[in-house]
């Protein structure tokens, strides 16, 4: 899996993740984190169709203003 995503940064101008299950989130944590730690610095999105993003985004809210995040 990592080899995937490292073939993933090389290959891609911008990361979008759309709904899915524990891999897609997998992946889109694996981008947001190596994006803090500076190993990239390509745009992430999210393509939030009929809200399905909307609890995950409250959430990271959530993590920000308790401060675990920034």
């Amino acid at each position: 899996m990592h080899e995937r995503l490292l073939k993933m940064i090389e290959l891609s101008d911008a990361f979008i993740a759309l709904p899915g299950g524990f891999g897609t989130l997998q992946e889109l944590f694996q981008m947001i984190s190596w994006a803090k730690l500076n190993i990239h610095e390509k745009p992430i999105g999210l393509l939030n169709i009929s809200g399905f993003f909307n609890d995950l985004l409250s959430f990271f809210d959530h993590a920000v203003e308790q401060k675990f995040i920034s």
